[in-house]
């Protein structure tokens, strides 16, 4: 049976929705990018509503700011990194994080440099697919600009990758990753967790560990926080071109592939990725 899509009534345009998008294509500088966020954030968690749905998002994302800010307490910047690949839970990961940075000040110019918009690099990871989305290249870049993000490019497998990368950047010791509890390996995680056995050392903080897919995709549409455009074509769980394609829950006319109708790429049409409800099935594209 496929997946339950959202109903005019279970939107995540049901609720008020800000009035224009949170960047622009030509965003300000990251100080004011980030009291952007931090503001619109606010306000979100100020709402009134009779949603349940808001209601458990705004709880959900107090819960992640806590830890953000737990980690930001234990840490400098320095220590600091982010794991990004343009996904849709780094993406909200990202947005807290630079909330949370906004919040302790951390944004502000350097103390060498406090006539200029010179401040302490974001440092991310972003570790590539073997075969890379074009789009999602392309989106990842224009992260990099409008957050202004300091990120190293890792072409590997992850365990490799961040071996490299904490080799380059002795410096840090945790690292923020999106994984939430549904992932692979997501299930006993904790919101700090030290590498397993075998791997590079390094503190994982996971923010959005215990939301759901729904709640990402809510929060994403409600404050309009631009992401990457494969998830209007289907595309539920972002790997590389060789093991992921559009959801089949979300296809718009099951019966085309029943009957093996397939010639042409336009054939097939899906519906967006915020139209899936069911953490279960936001996998169901990949092959592994």
């Amino acid at each position: 049976m496929p997946a339950p899509l959202l109903g005019e009534s279970e939107s995540c345009n049901a609720a008020p929705q800000p009035v224009s998008p949170l960047v622009a294509d030509t965003p300000p500088p990251l100080p004011d990018v980030c009291a952007k966020i931090y503001n619109r954030i606010n306000a979100f968690l100020d709402e009134k509503t009779d949603s349940q749905r808001l209601k458990n998002l705004q709880e959900q994302t107090r819960i992640s700011l806590d830890v953000i800010s737990q980690a930001l307490d234990r840490y400098s910047l320095s220590e600091l990194s982010l794991s990004y690949n343009g996904g849709k839970d780094c993406l909200v990961l990202l947005i807290l994080y630079l909330y949370g940075l906004h919040a302790k000040g951390l944004t502000r110019p350097t103390p060498n440099n406090v006539h200029s918009s010179h401040h302490e690099p974001i440092q991310c990871v972003y570790i590539q697919s073997q075969h890379p989305f074009q789009e999602v290249e392309d989106f990842v870049a224009s992260s990099a600009s409008i957050y202004s993000l300091s990120l190293d490019h890792y072409a590997k497998p992850m365990k490799a990758a961040f071996a490299d990368y904490l080799h380059d950047k002795p410096s840090v010791k945790a690292i923020f990753v999106g994984t939430r509890r549904t992932d692979p390996h997501g299930a006993a995680l904790t919101h700090f967790d030290p590498t397993d056995h075998g791997w590079p050392k390094f503190m994982r903080i996971h923010p959005v560990i215990d939301w759901h897919y729904v709640e990402i995709w809510t929060f994403i549409r409600h404050l309009q926080i631009p992401y990457c455009v494969l998830y209007d074509h289907g595309y539920t769980s972002l790997g590389g071109t060789t093991d992921t394609l559009p959801n089949p829950a979300l296809l718009r006319d099951p019966t085309l592939a029943q009957n093996g109708d397939r010639n042409g790429a336009g054939t097939l049409k899906y519906r967006p990725a915020y139209e899936l409800v069911e953490d279960e099935e936001e996998r169901l594209g990949r092959d592994r």
